[in-house]
């Protein structure tokens, strides 16, 4: 079999990591696996279901073309594989399981998640119970939390980057496509303008630093969105409520960490009975979470532009529209 390493170390750009452990296979895709399907399609990606012809295991395919825009985009492929590597013992994290290059793609092989993506209960007309939301957001913390452990920030977080296990029930979640994610701490403040318009926090589009705040803002759009299912706060719990309108605050500085966020009382549930690493409760507990959760309705900028402008609408607030990815 013929293997060759993918390094693209000199000109990253911030954030962007280089070296990847796993081997890349340039055996035919169909030697190995039988595809059998598409399961989704993007700009410059197309994610098909395969079966691993040895062992009859399923998988996801994600054909992710070099070039795009007639530019070599080699780089942005090693470090989403490098990031998911980083994230190999993230429970909530969809797992690398091999890479192969074509003339044209470079795949990787991923989990399958057969339970589809949750923004298919974010618009459906039956709203999901709020004990199961609680369950979803918990999980998308867990991962969010381990993730920001490593300096690593996803930075497109939305209910299609959130696969479920199986359908029905909803199973566990798990996060995908971290093509956009970045690692803190290497080179300064990161700045970028990325991201899908309506989950984006305000310091994205203010070209401001991105810290791992900047996810937070993210996980309230999509509890809001769940909880919802884009209509208005009719039917939703106070404790719903408030979790939302403490991550929808324009100052990152006074969102909550993910970590605080899991101890917000929204979620206690969760931390008895749903979570099954008692070592994420532990360290929730040994934090200080009460000092994010007092009600501060004068900091949360209402007069400002990028309150209006999200897609959350709280109490009959209009919010502009927006589609697409930057």
């Amino acid at each position: 079999m013929s293997r060759r390493r993918l390094d693209s170390r000199s000109g990253l750009s911030a954030g962007l990591l280089g070296e990847i452990q796993t081997p890349v296979s340039t055996e035919p895709m169909e030697s190995v696996y039988e595809i059998t399907g598409e399961l989704g399609r993007g700009k410059f990606a197309v994610v098909k279901h395969c079966v691993e012809k040895a062992t009859g295991k399923v998988f996801a395919a994600k054909f992710l073309r070099k070039r795009r825009r007639g530019r070599d985009c080699r780089a942005e492929i090693i470090h989403e594989m490098a990031v998911l590597e980083m994230a190999r013992n993230n429970a909530r994290v969809v797992n690398l399981h091999a890479a192969h290059e074509t003339d044209h793609d470079i795949v990787l092989v991923l989990e399958y998640a057969a339970g589809g993506e949750i923004f298919d209960h974010c618009v459906s007309e039956e709203l999901l119970p709020e004990a199961q939301i609680t369950r979803l957001i918990w999980q998308t913390l867990e991962g969010v939390h381990h993730l920001h452990q490593s300096n690593l920030v996803h930075l497109d977080l939305k209910p299609q980057n959130i696969l479920l296990t199986s359908l029905s029930p909803p199973g566990d979640i798990k996060i995908v496509d971290f093509g956009l994610a970045r690692r803190l701490g290497a080179v300064g403040e990161l700045r970028e303008i990325l991201g899908t318009p309506e989950y984006v926090a305000p310091e994205i589009l203010n070209y401001e630093p991105i810290t791992t705040a900047t996810d937070l803002w993210s996980v309230g759009v999509i509890a809001y969105m769940l909880v919802t299912a884009e209509r208005t706060f009719s039917r939703v719990s106070e404790l719903a409520v408030d979790f939302i309108r403490k991550l929808l605050v324009k100052a990152p500085e006074d969102r909550p960490s993910a970590a605080e966020c899991m101890c917000h009382p929204w979620l206690w549930p969760q931390q008895i009975c749903l979570s099954p690493d008692s070592a994420t409760i532990r360290i929730v507990r040994e934090r200080s979470c009460g000092n994010k959760w007092p009600h501060r309705e004068g900091k949360e900028n209402r007069d400002s532009p990028h309150y209006h402008a999200k897609r959350p609408r709280f109490d009959g607030e209009v919010a502009a529209a927006g589609d697409g990815d930057f």
